[in-house]
This record gives structure tokens, C-alpha cells and sequence, in this order.
């Protein structure tokens, strides 16, 4: 088998060394050679085992693997889901809707690889073109008719998806992230806006018409249908919101409809019609989608309710000054005591963002704690004091242990109040330096609930 990671490597494979942002496979040739490898493809050097010099190695694996993979599975339906928030949701959902209306489904971004009766643990939103052209062969294999994907700015960026093609594409929103990589706004939607040219089929785009960036991702070769409040092709009629779900009323090719889905905040709205829309476009009646939308829920971690006595605790992935703003915003609309907030930034990523985050936190919240998310191998004081630094007020408080935390935010809990655990959402580690240590804020909340 054609190995790009050395430690996965097992005896008679071939390792090919890649170039990353990061990396260079080359420096690992050795270590795939110790772990049995068998041949060595390579742009430069001798080594031990069967070598073969190439002029650019992550070309000759991309040809590869389209020529020998690509054909294989090429009939599957694809989608194709990019935006800064809100990419987990649309998939998952769509990934529900599909399986339960009969086509058989797989999902692949944030939260894993599923397909039924299989769920595995990802390391990157999207995967490098190796490992994500041998998930489209399992899930082909074990009879996947549809494969929905998170297809991330720097995926598109480091043409992790070269050769495919989608047949539905969707576009979420646009606010600041990832500029560490990107360095410039512009950049940032330049990368996004690739997926928009990369359709095939009847070239199906749906479009959240109410972000300010949306006509960047209108590509006139598409059929592009537009989710908005005002003027789209799906128009947002009325919205109620409850601490335990939302109620949408919209109209759609001339026809209104009403529907309650089981996720809290305005933003699952866009959500949800833009999973409505790809299922619809899959050839399913609105009517039946409808029907079964409350047999649906969100993704773990994405405003997890979890409710204790007259409180109620959400757990969410909320990690930009956008997702961070929506998810708190939304809960003062049902608010009945204090929101009190627990939320951290990530060490090595865009420094620019804290103190918006920390802003927008206490903007929302009656009191806010300042804890480490995954720090990874940036000094923990150093992430807190580019939260912080700027703030005054007595409404917040630092506590590094992520744990000790959530348990001072839980004591703090009186009636009807609201505690909102964002940064982490599903994860169920934190990255302390370079070793990934188990930490779930689930768990967390529930040994608070349990010990009271």
C-alpha cells in the first residue's frame, strides 16, 4: 500500500515522502524504512530499499491516486460543504436525512468518518488526498451511494481534494479565521471559492444569502439557489426560538412551510434549510424531509443541551469571534437568570481574534471564565494575556485548569441561569504542548451534576 505517513507504515508498503506547510516527508524516509517499508518514492537521495527519484512527489501521488482510486468511486453523489461556521451541522444533517430516507450515506469532516456502523476519529477537517481517496473507496465499498464532506479553506488551499468533483456544493458564512494561514482576508475567500468551480451534474449550489461576502461564491455556471430573509429562493418567513428548540416557517418554490427542528439558535436555521435544500436537490419531496426532521439532531458538541434543575447548560464548539457572538446571542433571546460563560482560545493559531472573542463573550454574558482550550506548545500566559489584557470590569475571572474552571462556573449556577462551555464542543482531548491529554467538557459538566 502507498503510505504518506511513516508511522502507519507496515511491512512491504511503499512510502512516498510529501512536502507539507510543516513537514517534509523526506525527513521520515528512515523511520518508514525501520517500520518495513519496502520502496521508497522520493524527489531526492539513496536509500537501502527500492528507491524511485520523482520530479514533485505530491503530484505523482495525486495522479496516482486519481488515475488508480478515482474510478472506482466516481459515481457516488457527491457534497461538498465549505464556510467558517457551520460546516459540521449542514453535513451531519444531511448525512441523517439521506441514510433515513433510504440513500446510503457517508459523512467525512470535524466530528469523524461514518458510514453506518462505522465511526472513526479524523485529525484534520478534511483529510490529505490519500486518506480521503481511500475513505471514498470504504465507503464505496461498503455500499455508500452519497458521501457528504467539511471541505476546509485550507484543504481547498493545499489541493487536498484534487480531482474531484461535486455534485452539490454549499456555502455558510464568512468572518474571520484561520488568517494565521491565510494572512489576508482576501485570501481567506479566494481559497473558499475554489469549491464553487470544482461542480459537475447539475451543479447544485446552496448559498447563504444573507452573509455579506455571498456573491463571491455565485459561479453563473451553477444552479445556485439562495437562502435569505429577503429576496432568496428560500425566504425566511418567521423564526421562534426556545431553550429547546426552533420553529422555521419559510417558503420555497412558491409554497410556504413550517417545521420544528430540535437545535436552539437562529443560525441552525440557515442550517437546517441549507440541509433541506441538498436533500431536496437529491430528489426528495420538502414534504418528506419535513416529516422526518424531527428524528434529527445536531452533531455532538454543537449547542449540547444539558439541563440541570431550572438551568440549562449547553455544550458548543463555538471557536471564532462569529460562532462565539451567534451562539450567545441567540441564548439572550431566551434568558430568564445570568448567562454565565467558560471559553478559552487555541495557542499557535491567529493571535488577532482573542480579544475580539473576549469582547463578544462579555458582551453577551453576565460573568465570564477565561481558560485554556488547547493551548499546544504556546505559553498558556501569553494566549490569556492577549484575551485579557485589554479588559476591565469586574464581570470575569482566569482559571488555566479547563476543569476547575467548569466547576467554579457550576457553583455559580442559581435559578433559571444559563451556562454556556464553548471552544471544544465535541473534542474529548486538549492539546497541552505536543501530547494530546483526555479532557471532554461533557464529562466534566456531568461529574459537576453528579457530585451535587
Amino acid at each position: 500500500m502507498l503510505r504518506t505517513d511513516s508511522r502507519k507504515v507496515e511491512k512491504g508498503d511503499t512510502f512516498i515522502a510529501i512536502k507539507n506547510v510543516n513537514t517534509d516527508g523526506h525527513d521520515f524516509i528512515e523511520s518508514a524504512i525501520n517500520n518495513g517499508a519496502t520502496k521508497i518514492i522520493c524527489e531526492h537521495g539513496s536509500y537501502s530499499v527500492e528507491t524511485q527519484i520523482v520530479p514533485d512527489t505530491r503530484k505523482y501521488l495525486e495522479d496516482y491516486l486519481y488515475n488508480n482510486y478515482y474510478p472506482k468511486f466516481k459515481d457516488m453523489k457527491l457534497i461538498g460543504v465549505t464556510g467558517t461556521n457551520g460546516k459540521t451541522t449542514i453535513c451531519y444533517l444531511v448525512y441523517q436525512l439521506l441514510n433515513k430516507l433510504g440513500k446510503k450515506c457517508a459523512y467525512i469532516g470535524t466530528i469523524g468518518f461514518y458510514y453506518e456502523g462505522h465511526k472513526e476519529e479524523l485529525n484534520n477537517t478534511t483529510p490529505d488526498v490519500d486518506l480521503l481517496y481511500k475513505m471514498f473507496l470504504e465507503a464505496k465499498e461498503n455500499n455508500c451511494e452519497a458521501l457528504v464532506m467539511e471541505v476546509s479553506s485550507h484543504a481547498l488551499d493545499m489541493n487536498r481534494i484534487h480531482g474531484l468533483e461535486f455534485d452539490e456544493v454549499a456555502f455558510t458564512n464568512l468572518t474571520q479565521d484561520h488568517l494565521d494561514y491565510h494572512k489576508t482576508f482576501e485570501n481567506y475567500i479566494a481559497a473558499k471559492r475554489k469549491l464553487f468551480y470544482k461542480t459537475r451534474g447539475d451543479k447544485i449550489a446552496v448559498i447563504n444569502g444573507d452573509d455579506s461576502t455571498y456573491k463571491e461564491f455565485i459561479n453563473p455556471d451553477n444552479n445556485n439557489v439562495i437562502i435569505s430573509k429577503d429576496n432568496g429562493d428560500v425566504n425566511i418567513l418567521d423564526v421562534k426560538l426556545s431553550h429547546l428548540g426552533t420553529n422555521i416557517k419559510f417558503s420555497y418554490l412558491n409554497k410556504e412551510y413550517e417545521v420544528n427542528i430540535n437545535m436552539v439558535g437562529s443560525y441552525n436555521v440557515y442550517n437546517y434549510l441549507t440541509a433541506l435544500v441538498l436533500v431536496n436537490k437529491m430528489g426528495y419531496n420538502i414534504e418528506d424531509i419535513i416529516t422526518i426532521t424531527n428524528e434529527i439532531s445536531a452533531p455532538s458538541g454543537r449547542m449540547e443541551l444539558i439541563k440541570y434543575k431550572t438551568n440549562s447548560i449547553f455544550i458548543d464548539y463555538a471557536h471564532t469571534p462569529d460562532a462565539v457572538t451567534n451562539v450567545l446571542k441567540n441564548v439572550t433571546k431566551f434568558k430568564k437568570g445570568k448567562i454565565i460563560t467558560i471559553i478559552g482560545c487555541g495557542g499557535d493559531r491567529d493571535r488577532t481574534k482573542r480579544p475580539i472573542m473576549a469582547d463578544e463573550t462579555l458582551k453577551y454574558s453576565d460573568y465570564a471564565i477565561f481558560t485554556n482550550d488547547n493551548p499546544r506548545t504556546e505559553d498558556e500566559k501569553q494566549i490569556m494575556n492577549d484575551i485579557t489584557g485589554h479588559l476591565t470590569g469586574n464581570n470575569y475571572e482566569v482559571i488555566y485548569d479547563r476543569g476547575e474552571a467548569i466547576k467554579k462556573a457550576f457553583s455559580m449556577l442559581g435559578e433559571n441561569d444559563i451556562l454556556m462551555v464553548l471552544g471544544k464542543g465535541h473534542e474529548n482531548y486538549q492539546i497541552i504542548g505536543t501530547e494530546k491529554v483526555h479532557f471532554s467538557d461533557k464529562e466534566e459538566v456531568l461529574k459537576c451534576i453528579n457530585e451535587n
